[in-house]
């Protein structure tokens, strides 16, 4: 199904939605106001590899790009075309494909050889854009802008007003949403007109990918690989919370930032369920 379409009919272009940024009242920054060694998506480190990465002594196959806004154009159009693409995020280098295509989908899980029993996350490019795809409605208000953009996964309802395809992670009631802190993967979210299912870009079981030589045996399957330089976060990902009951959360995975997620939760009166 094209989801732009029904975007069209129903909804403003994700593209167009601006994010409200909110800091709580409740004396604690929020990750985006935080020096977490990130500006603008990318840590100073991870700029530098970009500018040094010479395309030409590893792209015998056509495939290595740098992650740069000048290529978000051809990445948004591979994505429109139900294929497969690498790009770093906040955390880990990431497969990436359009949510709502079963092809893309299917694909991913023949790369990484992974069950179909295992879900998959989503990606969008706001804050403002969940509410699209999951119930955010029980909430308190400014919770998901202080988590967010960061090294987080919400665990979220789908509902019934969800826009997302069936197909995708079929059986669940409840989505893994991610926001990076990383300017390429949320600029290509955004013009996709679609949410991006993500999920390490690694094989299953093996260790996650902090630079894209750590993957090198997959590249052949991807329309393109984006190239982020060595990522600085290490290679425990991103942080799982489940926030699908209201007043409650549960920590699913410890990840990169548990305690701040943690402390952020606190703040906002949340209690963790046991």
């Amino acid at each position: 199904m094209n989801i732009s379409t029904r975007f069209g009919a129903k909804l403003p272009l994700l593209s167009n939605l601006v994010p409200i940024r909110e800091v709580p009242k409740l004396g604690f920054l929020p990750f985006s106001h935080r020096k977490r060694g990130f500006r603008s998506g990318f840590s100073k480190k991870m700029a530098l590899n970009v500018e040094k990465f010479d395309v030409g002594v590893e792209n015998q196959l056509g495939l290595i790009r740098s992650a740069t806004e000048s290529n978000a154009d051809e990445a948004i159009e591979a994505l429109k075309a139900g294929k497969v693409i690498a790009v770093p995020t906040d955390t880990l280098y990431g497969f990436a494909c359009d949510a709502c295509s079963s092809k893309a989908v299917n694909r991913i899980y023949h790369i990484k050889g992974r069950k179909h029993t295992s879900p998959l996350a989503i990606c969008v490019g706001d804050v403002s854009d969940i509410e699209h795809f999951a119930v955010t409605d029980h909430l308190p208000h400014g919770l998901l802008n202080s988590l967010l953009p960061g090294p987080v996964t919400i665990v979220l309802g789908r509902g019934e007003s969800s826009i997302l395809e069936k197909s995708l992670n079929p059986g669940l009631d409840s989505i893994g949403v991610r926001v990076p802190d990383s300017d390429f993967i949320r600029i290509i979210a955004r013009g996709s007109g679609s949410a991006l299912a993500l999920t390490s870009a690694n094989l299953s079981g093996q260790p996650s990918s902090v630079s894209i030589k750590d993957f090198e045996n997959l590249w052949e399957h991807c329309a393109y690989v984006y190239e982020g330089g060595v990522l600085p976060a290490g290679r425990a990902g991103s942080t799982v919370v489940d926030l699908t009951k209201p007043g409650k959360y549960r920590i699913l995975r410890p990840g990169s930032a548990k305690e701040e997620t943690v402390a952020i939760l606190e703040n906002y009166s949340l209690l963790e369920k046991c």
